[in-house]
């Protein structure tokens, strides 16, 4: 089933965690990580056989690249100059038909590479999904949530344009450079060798280039998770904003988050507007080499003006794939910059795991324990449980209560292995929680949080979230048994009413109906109520206890409550106190002792 509980651990201020966790990682990264690019070439291996047709595809093109201009110094040189005719018409219809196959050639490789892409693309953001399912909830507790999104949108997306077309590309301009020289150093070592002197220029334009993308790059992933960060948490937290009037506020930190990333982003496209253009401009003076030096050597009749008309062509196509390989070096950057962030989240490991012999947990009677249980949510803080024993027996209720921060829903959190106990144990039936398989364990543990999460959808998918495949019949009857159907039916739309963001068009207290439903539909075994009925009217409240007697019959349930007189029938009442229980009876035991339980009874009802 579908777990949400507001965990009471450590806490941070939004800022501060936004700083903390926008991982955009050491800006002076690798210009080429080999270790990322091995991960993500794992999910082309699929496509191999659509990547070798795109690749052929590319050889054509290259090929054709290359004939182009060969065939404007033999249609000048053979058939202008001598003034045949037919040749002309046959090499006019030979140049068209290069430029018909070099058109179809390059649509071709793109519309394979953009398929491979797109899948590729699915399937990274398919295992991230898992995994951050799979991630334990100190994970997510951490990260905030917007920057978890930019990792599956954004930067996917940029790894996705180096693996798929990037490559292929990257191997084309190559040959086409290669071919390029090979070809000009054929025709003509001397013009060649002209025109090839602004290369020393140009690598040193390259290199500097290349320094300062390595940087730049790398800032714009951080920025741009940072914005999306910030923008999620904002939208979440509008209702907040508005209640404190703290849109001023919230605007001007968003403003400056987005002014950051906007800075970066014009930071990295400078560097790429300086250096495309210095590359057309050495294209330029290269061509301005050839044009003077093989005008007079055409002038002199060291070369033929067929040969002349070809080099202006080589040399205006030769830079064509430098500024390619430019822009493949700012999608180099961003990809490497992106794939670390991704290989780091899917190489998160879990804090909970199952353990290699872990086994399937059978049906359970309900018998909880807990042996000298200390817990703490991360290793620098300090503990919130200390040495807690405590034993519910099959089918008891045993409610926790204490002042806010004393490990109450800690201890539900360890019950249901959301964390594992730092020393310790929590046994099941006399089983460590540690030894089952979570999945099995969790199917026999139902959950009623204080934060009644419901998901997009209707009111009907969010009562069988825990059970897909249950009927109309048995969603009815479980909301019928939360009290829960009366206002259902009376929606326009009544079970198929679609839930709004945020849950909006249903009340606290009918979302918390709905999410007891939700609880009774999976049937199971051991309950956890955490704070259940807070934050609702009086009249709502009898419904919830009215509907929560119905579910906790025949079930072990925990029940974590700050409102005292909602579990004063509970077999046991635990005082929970600076992570240590502190008192243990029944309601009158508890008010005759006089102590901790008394005080915060008489506190409240006073």
């Amino acid at each position: 089933m579908g777990f949400s509980i507001g965990v009471s651990g450590p806490g941070m201020g939004p800022r501060n965690a936004m700083e903390t966790f926008a991982e955009g990682g050491d800006t002076r990264g690798q210009v080429y990580n080999p270790r990322v690019v091995s991960r993500m070439l794992v999910y082309l291996r699929p496509y191999l056989n659509l990547m070798a047709l795109a690749f052929l595809a590319m050889l054509v093109e290259s090929s054709l690249t290359l004939l182009a201009p060969y065939l404007l110094k033999v249609t000048v040189d053979t058939y202008i100059t001598q003034g045949d005719q037919a040749g002309l018409i046959r090499i006019s219809m030979w140049t068209a038909s290069t430029f018909l196959g070099l058109y179809l050639a390059t649509r071709t490789e793109q519309y394979l590479l953009s398929m491979v892409g797109q899948r590729m693309l699915a399937n990274i953001r398919r295992d991230l999904f898992r995994h951050l399912q799979n991630l334990s909830l100190g994970y997510h507790d951490t990260h905030i949530v917007g920057v978890t999104v930019s990792r599956v949108m954004n930067d996917v997306a940029t790894i996705n344009d180096l693996l798929s077309s990037g490559i292929i590309t990257l191997i084309g301009d190559m040959l086409v450079l290669v071919g390029i020289i090979v070809v000009m150093l054929f025709m003509n070592l001397k013009l060649a060798l002209l025109a090839f002197t602004v290369l020393p220029l140009m690598l040193l334009v390259t290199v500097w280039f290349s320094r300062r993308a390595r940087v730049a790059f790398r800032e714009t992933r951080t920025s741009v998770a940072k914005v999306v960060g910030g923008l999620a948490e904002d939208i979440a937290g509008v209702r907040v904003i508005q209640a404190f009037g703290q849109e001023n506020t919230t605007q001007e930190n968003f403003s400056a988050v987005n002014q950051v990333n906007r800075n970066a982003n014009i930071n990295a496209m400078s560097l790429s507007f300086i250096f495309l253009p210095a590359i057309e401009f050495m294209g330029i003076l290269a061509t301005a080499i050839v044009l003077y030096f093989g005008g007079r050597a055409v002038s002199s009749g060291e070369v033929t003006l067929g040969v002349l008309v070809a080099f202006l062509s080589y040399v205006t196509r030769f830079f064509q794939p430098v500024q390619e390989l430019s822009r493949m070096f700012t999608t180099l950057q961003s990809a490497m910059a992106g794939g670390e962030q991704v290989v780091k989240l899917l190489d998160t490991v879990p804090e909970v795991l199952d353990q290699p012999e872990a086994i399937d947990l059978p049906q359970v009677k309900g018998g909880i324990r807990f042996e000298n249980v200390s817990f703490r949510y991360r290793p620098e803080l300090p503990d919130v449980l200390r040495n807690v024993s405590l034993e519910i027996k099959p089918g008891q209720t045993v409610a926790l209560v204490g002042p806010t921060g004393a490990g109450k829903t800690s201890i539900g959190n360890l019950i249901a292995r959301f964390y594992d106990a730092s020393s310790g144990a929590v046994l099941i039936d006399g089983l460590d929680v540690r030894s089952v398989k979570q999945r099995q364990l969790h199917r026999q543990i139902g959950l009623v949080p204080q934060d009644s999460f419901l998901f997009s959808g209707t009111i009907a998918d969010n009562i069988r979230f825990g059970r897909p495949e249950a009927t109309d019949d048995e969603v009815e009857t479980a909301a019928k048994l939360a009290n829960a159907h009366e206002f259902i039916i009376a929606k326009p739309d009544g079970y198929r009413t679609r839930i709004q963001e945020g849950a909006s068009n249903l009340s606290v207290g009918q979302r918390q109906l709905v999410c007891i439903a939700r609880a009774i539909l999976t049937d199971p075994r051991i309950l956890i109520l955490d704070e259940a009925t807070s934050n609702v009217d009086s009249l709502t409240e009898s419904l919830i206890q009215d509907a929560l007697r119905k579910l906790l019959e025949g079930r072990t349930a925990v029940v974590i409550a700050h409102r005292l007189s909602t579990i004063r029938s509970a077999d046991l009442i635990c005082v929970v106190d600076n992570g240590q229980i502190v008192e243990q009876g029944r309601h009158e035991e508890l008010l005759a002792q006089g102590g901790v339980y008394a005080a915060l009874y008489q506190r409240q009802f006073a």
